[in-house]
């Protein structure tokens, strides 16, 4: 070998070490160096995990032939509200995630206009309503997508359901077609609640139970799953994918539930809810029942929480159940067991 060619090794070999020093050392420095952490995208309504978008609007029968229920599972917030014969419905809100189908559709109500103003032009999905409420359904700030409306690709009937439980939404290809349109239907937004750790407030419970006339619904904590579970009178609330559905947050707003103009074929009057005003209630969350306070300034705004002490009331991020009703809850206290080698507290 040359002097030239040793000399070129030579210097190869120089060059390498160094280039193996220098990589060495910089991975020391980013052990030593913290990276910054990126905070997860959430939605704005629910905190889940997920991108904000168009809001959708589904209501839901809430009977018992109507089980299991299409869909639920993944919505951002749902709001139970009182109807004929003292019978509950629910107003389901997506936004982070549009499932491929959501069901059984069913019909609209006047407290349902108010509830969804809040969220600007939602998207509207419903089977149909009395004709005395279509026209201010029509009037409303939404894109009204009544199944009177619309096609067999967008409501289908599921055959293994009977009537009036059978009416499923094609929600993706609803939510598909609207965008191709250029719809201006709302992006979610900050509904006037926020998110955050949990509270040093309140009263730890194992369960609750809501009624309403002719409904009920219990909430019972598990630490497992972080999230409180829900029964339908008595009965495992489980959704077609057989998944119990549950809440992170579980909200029961104590509203003015009175008779309204409107009613249904079969002569039932049809209540109206207020949510717009102030009023008491409670946040349940993390094992916890905080008592507080509501407050919806106008039709328009969100609906603000805080304790009595007037302090905010966080949410814990997840999927929000709002209970609006008219009747206090009952709350089951968390059972203390005391050893039986506890030292007494009696006196001689």
């Amino acid at each position: 070998m040359s002097f030239k060619k040793i000399i070129a090794v030579i210097g190869g070999l120089i060059l390498l070490s160094i280039l193996v020093v220098a990589i060495i050392n910089i991975s020391q420095i980013s052990k030593i160096i913290p990276t910054e952490e990126v905070a997860p995208i959430t939605n704005s309504i629910s905190g889940k995990v997920g991108n904000d978008g168009p809001v959708l609007v589904v209501k839901i029968d809430d009977t018992p032939p109507a089980r299991p229920q299409i869909g639920l599972e993944v919505a951002d917030l749902i709001y139970i509200e009182q109807v004929e014969g003292g019978l509950t419905r629910l107003a389901a809100i997506f936004s982070s995630e549009i499932p491929l189908i959501i069901g059984p559709v069913r019909s609209a109500r006047i407290s349902d206009i108010e509830i969804m103003q809040q969220f600007g032009r939602v998207a509207f999905a419903y089977s149909g309503a009395q004709s005395k409420l279509l026209p201010l359904i029509a009037a409303a700030n939404v894109e009204n997508f009544g199944a009177q409306r619309q096609g067999r690709e967008i409501y289908a009937n599921d055959l293994l359901r009977n009537q009036p439980v059978a009416m499923i939404l094609q929600a993706k290809t609803l939510m598909d077609r609207s965008k191709s349109e250029n719809l201006p239907i709302a992006i979610s937004k900050n509904m006037g609640w926020n998110f955050g750790g949990s509270p040093e407030t309140g009263t730890p419970i194992a369960s609750a139970k809501v009624s309403w006339p002719a409904s009920s619904y219990d909430v019972t904590w598990t630490d497992s799953e972080n999230r409180w579970l829900l029964d339908y009178r008595g009965v495992p609330n489980l959704a077609a994918s057989g998944q119990q559905l549950g809440a992170s947050t579980f909200v029961i707003q104590l509203v003015s539930i009175t008779p309204s103009e409107y009613g249904d074929k079969f002569g039932g009057v049809t209540p109206i809810t207020q949510t717009v005003g102030t009023g008491r209630g409670y946040v349940l969350r993390d094992g916890m029942a905080i008592a507080g306070i509501w407050n919806r300034v106008s039709a328009d705004s969100g609906t603000t929480w805080k304790t009595l002490n007037g302090e905010e009331i966080l949410f814990a991020p997840g999927q929000i159940w709002i209970a609006l009703t008219d009747k206090d809850p009952e709350f089951t206290p968390i059972k203390v067991t005391v050893s039986a080698d506890a030292p007494s507290t009696s006196t001689k």
